[in-house]
């Protein structure tokens, strides 16, 4: 049985999670979903997918940021990999609302 606060994929692990065992356990993990290239893959990669994909899903970047345990919102955009999307762009969205009307 899952212990309630342990991430899905890990339980039955016992031991530390070192910097080592991430890596390993996070490329073990892309390797079993099919992941192209899982030895590209990293805790820094996956936290930059977290972000990106967090406010793809139009999560506040304040929330984001909070969940990440960024002082500074630009630390957070600097993690956002489509920041420079237009379709995310305020003056983009504004303009594309009023040519709907």
């Amino acid at each position: 049985m899952r212990h309630q606060h342990q991430p899905t994929g890990l339980a039955g692990q016992v031991g530390t999670l070192d910097r080592t065992a991430a890596w390993r356990l996070l490329r073990r993990l892309a390797t079993d979903a099919g992941i192209a290239a899982p030895d590209r893959i990293s805790p820094h990669s996956a936290r930059h997918t977290y972000a990106t994909t967090a406010l793809d899903a139009g999560v506040a970047l304040r929330d984001v940021q909070d969940s990440m345990g960024h002082r500074d919102p630009r630390t957070t955009r600097l993690y956002d990999r489509t920041r420079g999307n237009l379709s995310r762009n305020a003056t983009y969205a504004v303009a594309a609302a009023l040519a709907d009307d």
